[in-house]
């Protein structure tokens, strides 16, 4: 059976999905992250995408720590290396960024691997067949953080609701108010960039996503 240890990894994966906004300064990145986390942030993802390799390794070590203190899964975007480098609970990989197989032969069995299938089911598929944990579709509204983002609608949750059995993440421009109706089609967590670490007021922001009422997945499968 799988390990239950995974399982609860994977099925950690609900609520508040937070992705880190490129911010260069470590202080005020783990200052907003602990916003984030204190309004109910489920699980974080460390994206930084200018950053230098070793303020990328700064900031994913710090992130490390403030995670572990909330007891919160702390995934790594796109780099399988500074996930293994870090002790991260996994990584989430896009389309150019390498298989499920690597990913999981570098970091084994007990980490999380997210992929990113967009308006795809076939990728989805795929990806859960290599033994992904988690799949996230998108872009489900104009998003400022990718203006040119291929464009998913509500029908590929409840499409993937009923044919796979792993968390599913919904991404791109995603708010309190429009994340509801992605909820009713399926999706177990909302990802969310500048509707928390944009907003006035970050912790009451991520509070309104975690209020949201987010449905449970518990896998009972073998692998």
């Amino acid at each position: 059976m799988m390990n239950l240890e995974r399982t609860a990894r994977i099925n950690s994966v609900n609520g508040l999905y937070a992705i880190t906004p490129d911010e260069p300064d470590t202080a005020e990145l783990l200052r907003i992250v602990r916003l984030a986390l204190l309004g109910g942030a489920h699980v974080l993802q460390y994206r930084n995408k200018v950053a230098a390799e070793g303020l990328r390794l700064e900031q994913a070590r710090a992130l490390r720590v403030l995670t572990q203190e909330f007891s919160v899964p702390l995934i790594i975007n796109d780099d399988v290396l500074l996930a293994q480098q870090v002790d991260a609970d996994g990584v989430h990989l896009g389309g150019e960024d390498g298989s499920v197989a690597a990913a999981r032969a570098s970091l084994g069995s007990k980490r999380l691997i997210g992929v990113s299938c967009y308006n795809r089911m076939a990728l989805a598929h795929e990806a859960v067949l290599q033994g992904a944990d988690y799949v996230a579709f998108g872009s489900f509204f104009a998003s400022a953080v990718k203006p040119d983002a291929v464009v998913a609608t509500p029908d590929i949750l409840q499409q993937a609701r009923r044919e796979i059995a792993v968390p599913l993440v919904a991404i791109g421009g995603i708010t309190a108010l429009n994340g509801a109706q992605l909820l009713e089609a399926g999706a177990n967590a909302l990802a969310a960039i500048s509707a928390v670490f944009g907003a006035t007021d970050i912790q009451s922001a991520a509070r309104q996503f975690a209020n949201l009422n987010y449905p449970e997945i518990i896998l009972k499968l073998a692998r």
